[in-house]
């Protein structure tokens, strides 16, 4: 079956300043490199569809979602925070966003495809249920988390993240409940500097010090992920794919490089076969030095679609 490549022309339009790091050419780096490498060709590409209202308040507040529709602006900035701002169109990129990855998990779920990757912006996994920052406005990938177990009635999925800043959204939304298993590692201290001493027992949440290179990151996914993962059995495998963690990105200090990238989706994938039938989605998350970006999200997608 096919690996999707889910995108929308909307998430490129919304944009926070030409200062922002978290810019459209993020989309069209992952995109060149895809044509240039040759991988495109062995994806298919599928426009997102929006998310509906139900999708996100199965994660988001009401209150959230009114405070978002009134202060979208006609034009020019509404700022968030210092950091998160919304244009005219960064309202209708949020749906796209988020509705990626329930296009995504139907497809999955229906044997149409058998991963997808959601080359799609704003990023999520800060969103917090009544709250956004950290340049995210959606919780895409608790969107479709919480989808799937509503539609499919999937009783284990488990949520992966490598970006180097810590999901704190993500875990504050599935923090305690024992159909969910989150497993990341992230650069701490460090934005958005949460790092509980006594997480929930289905958060499996490491923090690292800056200047951890890939190997060591490597050993924290064999000795620590895997085994829990290995004993959940997830039925439907997600990932916050942040490739920010990346030595050449200057926005952490951690040390992966596009092979380390691989191997651990490698793992994944693995352990997706063995326990859920191949049944992986990912979400693109962090990742903003333009080159760096292409090429991780490239050598990400060629283990996700087993080229």
């Amino acid at each position: 079956m096919e690996t999707l490549y889910i995108t929308h022309p909307t998430c490129r339009l919304h944009e926070m300043g030409n200062w922002h790091p978290e810019s459209p050419q993020r989309l069209a780096a992952i995109n060149d490199q895809l044509l240039a490498s040759g991988v495109m060709s062995f994806l298919a590409e599928v426009q997102a569809p929006s998310a509906s209202e139900a999708d996100i308040l199965r994660v988001h507040t009401p209150e959230y979602l009114a405070y978002l529709r009134s202060n979208s602006p006609a034009t020019g900035y509404f700022p968030i925070d210092p950091d998160t701002l919304m244009n005219p169109d960064t309202l209708e990129a949020a749906w796209l966003a988020a509705g990626a990855g329930i296009a995504a998990v139907d497809a999955i779920m229906e044997k149409r495809a058998s991963t997808a990757f959601c080359s799609v912006r704003p990023p999520g996994h800060h969103a917090r249920p009544g709250l956004a920052m950290g340049f995210c406005f959606f919780n895409n990938i608790a969107v479709a988390a919480a989808y799937a177990m509503e539609k499919y009635a999937l009783e284990r999925v488990a949520i992966i993240d490598f970006d180097v800043h810590h999901g704190n959204g993500t875990e504050e939304m599935f923090a305690g409940d024992p159909r969910v298993l989150m497993c990341s590692f992230f650069q701490h201290p460090f934005f958005p500097n949460v790092c509980q001493d006594n997480p929930a027992e289905n958060m499996v949440n490491i923090p690292v010090d800056a200047y951890t290179m890939g190997d060591a990151l490597r050993h924290l996914v064999s000795d620590v992920w895997m085994p829990r993962l290995e004993a959940f059995k997830p039925q439907f495998v997600f990932i916050s794919a942040g490739f920010d963690a990346h030595k050449e990105d200057d926005m952490g200090q951690l040390g992966m490089v596009e092979a380390d990238y691989a191997w651990i989706t490698e793992q994944i994938m693995q352990l997706a076969e063995h326990t859920a039938n191949g049944r992986v989605v990912s979400f693109l998350e962090g990742g903003y030095n333009l080159s760096a970006l292409g090429r991780s999200a490239v050598a990400h997608i060629r283990a996700l679609a087993a080229l």
